[in-house]
């Protein structure tokens, strides 16, 4: 029987023998835990109620500050109305009795912007010169009409007389800013910017406040007189950091404060930080607000700090903890004195820690002499030896031969150091199976520790891990289905190839290829059919090229080809023969043999740029003009097309500001019936009524609508107004009247296309059968299935359809058969020559008795002369539409002309 006292202190914590004292700790602790957390929780909601009353309270200083800095512009404001025309040194006297440095902190000048007529530019110059301020110009000076410099600024100090004469309104950010103030009448203020008086070092985040003047006094009442009668602006000038820092100091000196513009927590967007502590990481509380000021939303973003923390900390939480932990471990000592016991056990810790130590690898342990007296299980699992076997088999057999050398000196090291881990060994070794496999290992030598008496060796297989890297490093750099490089290999490839380039002297080539009609081969033949000719492509492409050239596939089926070196855009332009003749070819695909061609263009490196993205923008351009250039051909960029690209992008973006300020507008031109010779019905036209071109017809940028996909919203305007006006002349006395609609292939083909036309006829309560919708013949080309599927339903509507540009292009005459049109429109190419070209007359008659012969109703456009006329009369067409009727009318013209047109025939 064993003595209590030989019993170990592992035995007496045991939960066999120490249950009782453990039990004892584990409530002492918890009640302490318990404890702690509710004095946590009492300071974290006083510490909290602080910083919120803290943020709310700076939030309406902010506020109040703006509001103050309103009146004063709006004090300035009726200076102008009451006064009239004011000097410069009235302004002067002015601002010197607001006294904005005292009353009104953040100001840095209160100025006036006066508007200036391009004709009395030069008698403005000189005025402002004659009365003290000579050198004074407008800029920055453009096309005008009207200028808006900055006249007046005070305090006159040598900053704020930088900003004379700059025309604010030439900023996008001041001139957004400066036209809701006109147009609203109300205080506006600026987007986040630089002040023009800043220095060069100087930029900080600014803005300013517009307030309108108008002429006479008295604001206009409605928007249009309002931009007719502005004198000018009353602004001020403010620096975000003069303006909060003292309103920060004084409410909330110890928070993080930052302001962003528009209530966009980004960088670009950051009007202040007060750089107190880290937003990002080290902070208890958080706060975002709204702030309004001059018709913007500014976010104030608003943590607490480590100072903010300390200074609201509380001693009592630490008081509490350590005080019940010091009691829980007297309890619980308490209690073990109670249980007198020794354990009387030994273990071979060294034994131990080795084995648990390499569970995961392969552990073996050697004497002196290398030879191998303990090997871990793990080694079956591993390498497929057993064990018990291992210590029997030399070492040295195992290990590469080419290893082996370095395996043994890091064997010697660990017998001369004792107790230190000898640096990583890789080596390859031998399995069971004679396969080789990559390994990484640490000597220990444990020569004296009880249980081991050897030099420990933890082997650790690299295999797995190389081969997850190696796949790792395939998905990340190459695509998936091709197997060629990926856009982010691309990048790389095409940085280094710039900067050999710029080190060698010699040309570099980027060609980017698309392939022609893709996306009509992936929706006929489905996508594995798709896929496997971007495979063919890919294969083809790594076949025309050198070695150190690259193929890469940036998505879909766009490739690029790098050539690394060329002797100049003549090389290029043979290599890119040569990729077409190699892909141009004919391939089956799902038992259809389909026509394959692509368009490249080319950028060369360094002439046209040595930025890889703008490399990749020009041979973009490149090889969109090879596709307007009839495809299957490959093009150079050039400068023009850059300018091409910044014209297309400028007309986008009056488009979309056209369609968001309702420019658009429709005009209609009537359709005559040939029989009774009266008015059936009118086609609306599109038109853009632009600012300064004027009314501009949708030729003019119907296709780039498409191409942005501006169509589908700009379609559903014109179908609505349409509707519209068909009510309109319902109520004017022309119930039979016949409306038609133009739609384009991108309406069609949209998914949510015919629950529009459903929603606006049924909110419009246009009758279906006083509408008609034109297609163009292109649709034809498009999937059967799909054209059909719309059509039908569009015919269940009890819509008119009718098939625009009859003739024209290609389109199968089976799938004209198909489809439930109701009438066709021959084009005006096949009227215009009539009569003076013979071969278009006999053209234009076949077209229409084709048209006869398809069971169609036909409609002639573009009758321009009686001649016209009397041929399309005579070739059986049922309607005509054309300038000798009318031209296109405005809504209110259109109906002048149906009354007139009633009173007497439109044909003589």
């Amino acid at each position: 029987m064993k003595k209590k006292k030989d019993l170990t202190l592992g035995q007496l914590l045991s939960l066999r023998h120490g249950w009782a004292a453990w039990l004892v700790l584990a409530v002492a602790l918890g009640a302490t835990f318990l404890l702690w957390q509710l004095s946590i929780r009492l300071v974290e909601d006083r510490t909290e109620a602080r910083f919120r009353t803290q943020s709310l309270q700076l939030r309406t200083a902010i506020e109040e500050r703006l509001l103050n800095y309103e009146q004063v512009l709006a004090g300035g404001a009726g200076l102008f109305s009451v006064a009239g025309s004011v000097s410069r040194d009235e302004w002067r006297e002015y601002i010197e009795k607001v006294d904005i440095n005292r009353y009104y902190p953040g100001i840095q000048g209160i100025g006036y912007v006066r508007r200036i007529d391009v004709r009395d530019m030069a008698d403005h110059i000189a005025f402002v010169r004659a009365n003290g301020i000579p050198g004074y110009l407008v800029r920055p000076l453009g096309t005008g009409p009207d200028y808006y410099p900055m006249v007046y600024l005070e305090p006159g100090t040598d900053r704020n007389r930088r900003a004379l004469g700059y025309d604010a309104f030439s900023d996008p950010v001041h001139r957004d800013a400066m036209e809701r103030a006109r147009d609203e009448a109300t205080p506006t203020v600026t987007g986040k910017l630089v002040l023009v008086q800043e220095e060069l070092a100087e930029d900080q985040a600014s803005f300013l406040m517009y307030y309108p003047v108008y002429q006479g006094g008295e604001v206009p009442s409605n928007r249009t007189e309002r931009r007719m009668m502005l004198a000018g602006y009353v602004f001020s000038a403010f620096r975000m950091n003069n303006l909060i820092d003292g309103i920060v100091g004084l409410i909330s000196p110890f928070l993080d404060v930052r302001i962003y513009d528009e209530g966009v927590p980004e960088r670009d967007f950051l009007m202040y930080g007060s750089n107190l502590g880290s937003l990002d990481e080290d902070f208890s509380f958080q706060m975002s607000q709204s702030v309004s000021a001059g018709g913007r939303d500014w976010l104030l973003q608003t943590r607490s700090t480590p100072a903010f923390d300390y200074l609201a900390s509380d001693p009592r939480p630490p008081i509490v903890l350590g005080s019940g932990a010091a009691i829980s471990v007297l309890l619980f000592l308490l209690v073990l004195t109670l249980i007198r016991s020794r354990l009387m056990a030994q273990v071979s810790a060294g034994r131990y820690r080795a084995i648990t130590e390499g569970a995961a690898n392969v552990t073996l342990v050697m004497d002196r002499e290398g030879r191998v007296t303990f090997a871990s299980p793990s080694s079956y699992d591993i390498l497929g030896f057993d064990p018990a076997h291992l210590p029997s088999l030399e070492l040295a057999p195992l290990v590469h031969a080419d290893d082996w050398p370095k395996m043994q000196q890091s064997f010697d090291e660990a017998v001369g150091h004792a107790g230190r881990q000898v640096p990583v060994t890789r080596a390859r070794i031998r399995d069971a199976e004679g396969q080789w496999r990559d390994m990484e290992g640490t000597y220990t030598s444990m020569l004296t520790e009880p249980g081991v008496n050897g030099v420990v060796l933890s082997l650790r297989d690299l295999t797995q891990l190389k081969a997850a890297q190696s796949e790792l490093h395939r998905l990340a750099f190459y695509d998936p289905l091709t197997g060629l490089a990926n856009r982010q290999l691309l990048r790389d490839r095409l940085r280094h190839a710039v900067v050999s380039s710029r080190r060698s002297g010699e040309s570099a080539a980027l060609m980017l290829l698309d392939l022609d009609g893709f996306k009509r081969i992936n929706d006929t033949l489905g996508h594995d059919a798709g896929d496997e000719l971007l495979c063919n492509v890919a294969r083809w492409l790594e076949s025309g090229v050198r070695e150190d050239d690259s193929v890469a596939r940036l998505g879909g089926d766009e490739f690029v080809v790098l050539l690394s070196r060329v002797g100049g855009p003549e090389d290029a332009a043979r290599v890119a023969e040569g990729i077409l003749n190699r892909v141009c070819q004919r391939i089956r695909l799902n038992d259809h043999e389909v026509g394959v061609t692509a368009s490249i263009g080319i950028t060369m490196v360094p002439a046209d740029s040595e930025d890889p993205v703008t490399l990749m923008k020009y041979a973009d351009l490149a090889m969109y003009k090879a596709k307007e250039l009839g495809r299957n051909n490959f093009q150079f960029f050039t400068q023009a097309m850059n300018i091409k690209a910044a014209r297309r992008l400028l007309q986008q973006e009056e488009l979309t500001s056209a369609l968001d300020e309702d420019r658009f507008v429709l005009h209609y031109q009537p359709k005559v019936d040939l029989a009774s010779e009266r008015v059936v019905g009118v086609e609306a036209l599109l038109r853009w009524h632009h600012p300064e071109k004027g009314l501009v017809p949708a030729s003019r940028f119907i296709a780039l609508v498409e191409e942005t996909g501006l169509i589908i919203k700009l379609g559903e305007m014109a179908l609505r107004q349409a509707c519209i006006q068909v009510q309109a002349l319902e109520r004017a006395g022309f119930e039979a009247l016949k409306m038609a609609v133009n739609l384009s292939v991108r309406q069609l083909m949209e998914p949510g296309f015919l629950d529009m036309v459903r929603q606006v006829i049924t909110e419009t309560g246009v009758s279906p059968d006083r509408l008609e919708l034109e297609m163009p013949a292109e649709l034809l080309n498009e999937d059967a299935r799909a054209v059909r599927e719309v059509l039908v339903a569009l015919h269940d509507i009890g819509v008119c359809l009718i098939l625009d540009d009859f003739g024209t292009g290609t389109c199968s005459l089976v799938a004209l058969q198909q489809l439930p049109l109701d009438v066709v429109k021959i084009d005006h190419q096949f009227i215009r020559d009539i009569p003076y070209n013979v071969s278009a007359t006999d053209v234009a008659s076949a077209v229409i008795a084709l048209a006869h012969k398809l069971h169609l109703t036909v409609v002639a456009e573009g009758v321009e002369t009686p001649q016209q006329l009397s041929f399309v009369k005579s070739s059986g067409c049922t309607q005509c539409q054309g300038n000798l009727f009318s031209y296109p009318l405005d809504e209110d013209t259109l109906i002048g002309f149906l009354i007139r047109q009633y009173e007497k025939p439109l044909i003589s």
